[in-house]
Formats: structure tokens, sequence, C-alpha cells
């Protein structure tokens, strides 16, 4: 993935509508959800769901298909993991990653003063 795409998909999220949509979406899996479902979901008017649809969807991050009258949309989880690829491509300089399970503050190694508190 090259910047460019990888600024417009980071830019289509990074809106709170369009959040939520992509993350039900997720939610949804491949078989994905049509358009009247999505703005049940998210209780967002059809003009406004349209619009924030086509800017996800400019984005390469999700597809839309007709199925009969319907327009469904799923979310596009090759190009999810593009992005997140991209985010993490040179990650930790190529040194050993710690768990991506890890909290960084539950992980990180004590300092002596907080040693010194605990054994207190």
């Amino acid at each position: 993935m090259d910047t460019t795409a990888a600024l417009a998909a980071l830019g289509a999220l990074a809106q709170d509508h369009r959040l939520a949509v992509f993350r039900l979406l997720v939610q949804k899996g491949p078989e994905g959800l049509p358009a009247g479902a999505i703005a049940d979901a998210t209780a967002m008017p059809a003009s406004s769901l349209s619009f924030h649809l086509a800017h996800l969807q400019r984005a390469g991050l999700i597809v839309q298909r007709r199925v009969g009258r319907s327009l469904v949309y799923s979310a596009d989880f090759a190009a999810m993991s593009a992005v997140v690829g991209y985010l993490t491509e040179n990650c930790c300089a190529s040194a050993t990653c710690v768990p991506a399970a890890c909290v960084p503050a539950a992980c990180a190694p004590a300092s002596p003063i907080q040693t010194r508190r605990k054994s207190a």
C-alpha cells in the first residue's frame, strides 16, 4: 500500500459516523448489510449515510454489490489488512515486538521506584 492510499483510508476513518459504519460492516463479515439496515443500525438519515458510504467506498475500505433491488455493503478485509500492514510495516525497527495483547503500562518493566513501593 502506498502513502496516498493509506492517507485516504485513514482520512475516511477519521470521522465518527464513517468509523461507526465501517466497524459495523467489519462485525457483519463478508455478507455485509443492505443500506437500509445500516441506516437503521446507525440511526443515520439516508442522505447522510449515502455520503459516508461513498466516502468509504472511494477510500477503498468497503465494497458495494447489488442484490435484487438492494445495495449491500461490506468491509473490504484485504484493504483493511493492507492499512494495518502499512501502519506496522516497520514495527519495532525489525526487532522482536511486544505481543499485541500486551497493554503498555501493564507490560512495561517495573522501575526501581515502583518495585520499592510494591515491596514496602
